[in-house]
């Protein structure tokens, strides 16, 4: 995940000319061999790998939704609006942030425990949708030529190969050699520069303080030396240096002064990565010593409650939760960790409850509908499951996670050719399309179901073995 970015740009290599098309002159190389339409597609392809194929993508629903939050407010201010972004997180303690053809974001864990300030992430977000919108990316592949391009490709299934690889000596090799490149893909001094300008105003626009921007980037200039071996991530991509500091600077200063505040869910998030999924008792008694201090932010309530149910001291986790309450705070996240505890302490339908509640003041969190879906079938009502993920797999066909919950629900339910046809949709959406195509002939093989059902597992079958053999076609046209 450290060289996504360089992976991102190998796999632009890769791109037949036959998905260009005639577009007007956008002055740069890369209007010729490179289309939006084809960016878009292939951003796709780089998120389905990376969210279903890579183990350090944050399988977390809370820190996506807030991520994609954030980046709405920030695209909907600019000239992103009207765009197609996605924002997820990395697990890696990293700063790096990282922007992929399609509007494809991805942010390091680390990043996000860094930043001080809500302001300060939203200046980092502001910057990469900035290249996002100026096809920076796109322009970088289009200057490094045909003859660049097929190298790129060249080494970028040599890397994929070296990894698959039992030869940990050639993988290494590999890793050298894209390392050796990354240096040559960081981003142009022009391109920084108007990422920077458009990054400040798209701030601005969106509410935010533009202090946080220029902040945050010195700050990184600063650490830096701290770095034995190298920068960190971000500024190897994205080169820093003094004069792009001052010139930034400048530009906050003409701006008016706005004092704003964090957003609770910021600090919320921030608190869960803390903490992690089981914290350590260094962690624990720091934020127990916190609470007894007196007068605690929320968000050490919040990450205390979340080490509790860790540790399984359910009965302190609910102490504590109780104080939570009692604050009287608004938020998603807050409400999903309550139904967790009843969850932790075997009261699916309680938890199912909260989670409802929980939807109906925060319709699009991902986070509750996940929850209560799973805890409906925890809890013995798996019909009921059914019925809410079937509603909402019509507006979001493409969601793994509902098709994989729904393939749950349906097993409880004994519904054999549903269970896997809904596994096929999942491994489809993987693009995984041989184990799509196995279980959708499962499907088809069921005694169950009725004509309607067995015909559209029959039609959804010959869809799937076409990109099936599609997919092949192309590995055999790369090797």
């Amino acid at each position: 995940m450290k060289n996504r970015l360089i992976a991102a740009l190998l796999c632009l290599a890769l791109v037949p000319r036959s998905y260009s098309q005639s577009l007007p002159d956008l002055g740069d190389s890369a209007s010729a061999d490179l289309s939006p339409v084809a960016e878009q597609k292939i951003g796709m392809q780089i998120m389905r790998d990376i969210r279903w194929h890579d183990p350090a993508f944050l399988r977390d629903a809370e820190v996506e939704d807030y991520l994609n939050t954030l980046g709405d407010r920030l695209v909907s201010a600019g000239a992103g609006a009207g765009l197609s972004f996605e924002f997820f997180g990395v697990s890696d303690p990293s700063l790096n942030a990282f922007a992929m053809p399609g509007g494809k974001i991805g942010v390091h864990t680390g990043l996000i425990l860094a930043a001080q300030a809500e302001s300060e992430l939203a200046g980092v977000l502001s910057h990469e949708i900035a290249h996002v919108t100026q096809r920076h990316i796109a322009r970088m592949v289009g200057q490094q030529g045909r003859t660049g391009m097929l190298m790129l490709a060249s080494l970028l299934v040599a890397v994929l190969a070296a990894k698959s690889s039992a030869q940990v000596s050639q993988a290494a090799i590999m890793a050298g050699q894209a390392a050796g490149i990354s240096s040559q893909l960081a981003y142009s001094r022009d391109f920084e520069n108007e990422a920077d300008r458009l990054g400040v105003q798209n701030l601005a626009a969106a509410g935010f303080d533009v202090r946080g921007m220029a902040s945050f980037f010195e700050r990184l200039q600063k650490n830096s030396r701290l770095y034995e071996n190298s920068a960190p991530a971000y500024l190897r991509t994205h080169p820093l240096t003094s004069d792009r500091i001052t010139e930034m600077e400048g530009r906050v200063m003409q701006l008016p002064y706005r004092q704003v505040p964090d957003s609770l869910d910021f600090l919320l998030v921030r608190a869960k990565l803390r903490v992690g999924a089981q914290a350590s008792r260094e962690m624990l008694e720091e934020l127990e010593a916190a609470v007894q201090r007196g007068a605690a932010p929320p968000a050490t309530h919040y990450g205390l409650v979340r080490a509790y149910l860790g540790a399984r001291r359910l009965a302190d986790a609910e102490r504590e939760m109780a104080v939570l309450r009692k604050l009287k705070l608004s938020s998603a996240m807050i409400d999903g960790l309550e139904a967790d505890l009843r969850l932790a302490k075997g009261e699916p339908a309680m938890a199912a409850q909260l989670f409802k509640e929980g939807r109906v003041r925060f319709p699009q969190s991902r986070r509750l509908l996940y929850g209560e879906a799973g805890a409906l079938i925890d809890a013995g009502r798996a019909a009921e499951s059914l019925t809410l993920l079937k509603a909402e797999i019509l507006t979001t066909p493409g969601n793994g996670v509902l098709w994989e919950l729904r393939s749950r629900a349906e097993s409880v339910l004994g519904m054999r050719l549903a269970q896997h046809r809904s596994l096929g949709e999942l491994y489809a959406i993987q693009g995984n399309y041989a184990a799509a195509a196995e279980q959708l002939t499962l499907a088809q093989a069921a005694k169950d179901g009725d004509f309607f059902e067995h015909s559209a597992v029959d039609s959804r079958l010959r869809e799937v073995r076409a990109l099936l053999a599609e997919q092949m076609r192309e590995r055999r046209e790369q090797r």
